[in-house]
């Protein structure tokens, strides 16, 4: 994975230390936002673990919906931890470096999670569609075995595609600058070191991930058409309300990753103005993982009741020993 040829033009091929302007034109307040930063870090991988952690140590949350939690909270954790400690310390240095190594093992990381949690929150919604429209047969359409099968599958689908497209990138003759105009090594801004022609492959790489992408979208829409439809033949308001809320977390999860990612990477891109492109990345990269967990004890009263009663236990326990 080293570039140290030249191309048949005559440009020398970039060398195996890359640079990520990232925040660089923010100058002295690049400390302030090393804070901010430092805080949601600390915040995703707190609220992540400890969702994990009540989820183990709570029988009640031992159920298929919890079980797909804990895939997604594990996910989160492994997401930012491959980006934001790099970017923590580049806000604080002024060579702001990345290996080719480095920077590859990075984009396979942030890709293969970003799909994986794609098909996660597919299997989540049919979880949710499954317990609403199929109540009497749940425990069997959502056996233990099916939901190890579909976390298995979210994850085989994700390290699989994104290997191969990741690898493929890295193959490419790079050349040029080696300055990246971003705050990690995401997919285009590499993409466009490459000394090659990239259109076709391209064209090929983004319609399979696409395919993966809006794929479980597709799915969880029609989860919850039908989810919706059920509902709607409730016949109390009560009772309406009541059922919608048990998925109401995950569709605010889904809009919320849905949401930033659209904007990060639907929009027309700015050539003239990257700084405004990564702003929008830290809304879909580094804010939304630190909003999952925030959602999932904040609007849902299974995992609420778990922690009031962890506190609690915990408490008790103290008091014993003095």
């Amino acid at each position: 994975m080293t570039h140290s040829a030249r191309t048949t033009d005559g440009n020398e091929t970039i060398s195996n230390v890359l640079i990520l302007v990232g925040f660089s034109y923010l100058n002295k307040l690049q400390i302030l936002l090393f804070l901010v930063l430092l805080v949601i870090y600390f915040v995703t991988l707190m609220g992540n673990l400890l969702v994990i952690l009540l989820i183990k140590l709570s029988p009640s949350l031992h159920t298929p919906m919890y079980f797909f939690l804990v895939n997604l909270s594990f996910l989160e954790i492994c997401f930012t931890t491959s980006m934001v400690p790099q970017l923590l310390v580049h806000l604080l240095v002024e060579e702001k470096t990345i290996s080719i190594v480095g920077c590859a093992a990075q984009m396979y990381v942030i890709t293969i999670m970003g799909l994986t949690e794609c098909c996660l929150l597919a299997a989540m919604a049919y979880d949710r569609y499954a317990a609403i429209c199929h109540p009497l047969h749940y425990t069997t359409i959502m056996s233990s075995w099916v939901c190890a099968l579909l976390a298995g599958a979210s994850w085989f689908i994700g390290i699989s595609v994104e290997i191969v497209q990741v690898t493929w990138i890295f193959t490419l003759p790079f050349c040029g600058s080696n300055r990246i105009h971003h705050f990690f090594c995401d997919v285009l801004p590499v993409l466009k070191m490459a000394c090659v022609d990239t259109s076709k492959n391209m064209i090929v790489g983004f319609t399979m991930t696409a395919l993966f992408v809006l794929g479980p979208f597709l799915l969880i829409l029609l989860s919850y058409v039908r989810i919706v439809s059920t509902i709607l033949k409730l016949p109390s308001a009560e009772g309406r309300c009541k059922v919608f809320a048990t998925c109401s977390s995950h569709l605010t999860v889904v809009t919320v990753f849905y949401g930033t990612a659209l904007i990060s990477y639907l929009m027309p891109k700015s050539s003239a103005n990257p700084e405004s492109d990564q702003v929008i990345s830290l809304l879909n990269t580094i804010v939304a993982p630190m909003l999952n967990p925030i959602i999932y004890t904040l609007r849902n009263k299974e995992v609420k009741g778990a922690l009031r009663r962890a506190v609690e236990k915990s408490l008790f326990a103290h008091h014993q020993r003095n």
